[in-house]
């Protein structure tokens, strides 16, 4: 059987805030906001809104710098998404060009020898015909 995460990060909303209540005059870091973030295993933008249900006060620009970084991570994590994915696109067509599908290799002459964008295109046709289910043997 897999072993489950701690208690404290499986709780809900509402089991977090009275859990907190116990928590939280226990904790003796630096930012109550990261730290309650890592003990429940929630985002600094939820600990700041259920430290603020706890009457805790939190600045609003504080809160706003948050949303400002994740919007911002969101940006970055996207935008190295769409590199990986060109970069597999250019890997996925480097033995390929205007005439060929995929360079096999080169004769003795320099001609390049392959499978060209035409034979994909007759062998995709002939695989994708429309069966008759009555030659089917079962």
């Amino acid at each position: 059987m897999k072993p489950l995460c701690p208690r404290h990060k499986r709780l809900k909303r509402e089991g977090r805030l009275q859990a907190a209540k116990h928590w939280l005059p226990k904790y003796e870091g630096k930012s109550i906001v990261k730290g309650y973030s890592k003990h429940f295993g929630v985002n600094k933008i939820c600990a700041v809104l259920e430290l603020r249900m706890l009457e805790y006060e939190i600045p609003e620009d504080y809160l706003e710098k948050l949303k400002a970084d994740e919007l911002l991570q969101w940006k970055l994590k996207e935008k190295r998404k769409r590199e990986k994915e060109l970069n597999q696109r250019d890997d996925m067509f480097q033995y390929s060009d205007e005439t060929f599908y995929f360079i096999d290799g080169n004769a003795s002459n320099g001609a390049q020898y392959g499978l060209t964008w035409n034979e994909l295109e007759c062998e995709s046709e002939y695989l994708y015909e429309q069966i008759d289910s009555e030659e089917l043997p079962f």
